[in-house]
């Protein structure tokens, strides 16, 4: 396996100055992108971002308007989509339904003419390694909706692509079931050591399983990083939202709160609740509240308080974190807030 550091300088699949347009309106402009040998890549945003264009530009599906495409330094950019060595998953999985699943993971062989034994070698391997051997004589509608979602990735798997391009392929489950799928891809992309370029508008998705993650909006690249540093350090106010729940203060209330007007953020976990007349530690900042709203999510309790200047914070707290009844809060209670000065990050404008 290629070492990280590696595999994102590389620039395996390579991008340079791509604008795409519909009806003289850019879906993507000049936009640059390298993703390395081997990574798991997530393209992140909200509908209409951009992100399934530049995934449909790599397949093939789409041509580009300006700029070229290369994969391991060969130009892609006018080649037909079955001329290029990628492999698409989409999210309905587009199985053959009168065919067993050996025969659906067989097609793209045969197709290619790869001889019946051979094939049938190659395709049972690629079954079991989505851990589904003993399903191998099922029609489609005789599996599950992930079981479905895993026989999708062999028959993509099994034509040995060099980039496999996954559009939303876990949409279509329901939140468990997705969370599993999560862990399994992830797996299989390591144990494949396969280039994934993985398309979601599920911020928790793509922090879960990406080496690094590009947050699209409004057809351009607006930050590129690993989980951790588009979510800790965010590069604008929309990453900041986008990627999860964001304590946003600017000018007045951010002296007031932080000292500096600037725009910053304060992400909810990073606050801590406590009971009225509590003394913060020292080099810890804190602001007297009143709870305007507590909502127990099972692992969480969120609770939002306001402060004598109108001045609203979200706070989250583990539930294994609350010592018992006694420390929580409800609607009317007066709090302390306080965070570490370290988790206040400033926001670029």
């Amino acid at each position: 396996m290629v070492a990280s550091s590696d595999r994102q300088a590389s620039g395996y699949v390579s991008l340079r100055s791509v604008s795409k347009t519909f009806d003289n309106v850019y879906a993507v402009k000049d936009l640059d992108l390298d993703i390395g040998l081997g990574e798991f890549f997530s393209m992140l945003g909200p509908s209409g971002s951009g992100k399934t264009t530049v995934l449909r530009m790599i397949a093939g599906f789409e041509t580009v308007t300006t700029g070229n495409i290369s994969i391991d330094n060969e130009d892609i950019t006018e080649l037909a989509p079955f001329d290029r060595t990628v492999n698409t998953v989409f999210q309905d999985y587009a199985l053959f339904p009168h065919m067993t699943i050996q025969d659906n993971v067989e097609y793209g062989l045969r197709t290619r003419k790869v001889p019946k034994p051979e094939r049938s070698q190659q395709a049972l391997e690629a079954i079991d390694r989505v851990k589904l051997a003993h399903l191998a004589d099922r029609l489609p509608h005789q599996l599950s909706g992930g079981q479905r979602q895993r026989i999708a990735l062999a028959r993509a798997l099994v034509l040995r692509p060099k980039v496999l391009l996954l559009d939303e392929p876990l949409g279509a489950l329901d939140k468990q079931l997705r969370e599993e799928m999560q862990v399994e891809l992830k797996t299989i992309q390591r144990e494949a050591g396969i280039t994934f370029v993985f398309v979601t508008h599920d911020q928790e998705e793509a922090m879960r399983m990406s080496d690094r993650i590009a947050v699209f909006n409004e057809g351009r690249i607006v930050q590129l990083g690993t989980p951790h540093e588009v979510y800790e350090n965010p590069a604008t106010a929309f990453v900041a939202g986008f990627l999860g729940v964001s304590n946003l203060l600017k000018g007045e209330q951010a002296a007031a709160l932080v000292g500096r007007t600037e725009l910053v953020n304060i992400r909810p976990e990073r606050i801590r609740l406590h009971g009225a007349g509590h003394k913060p530690e020292k080099g810890l900042s804190s602001v007297e509240g009143i709870v305007i709203e507590v909502a127990y999510t099972g692992p969480n309790t969120i609770t939002i308080i306001e402060d004598s200047a109108g001045v609203r914070l979200i706070s989250t707290q583990l539930n294994e974190e609350l010592p018992g009844h006694e420390d929580s809060f409800a609607v009317g209670d007066k709090v302390v807030a306080t965070w570490h000065s370290a988790h206040v990050a400033t926001i670029p404008q």
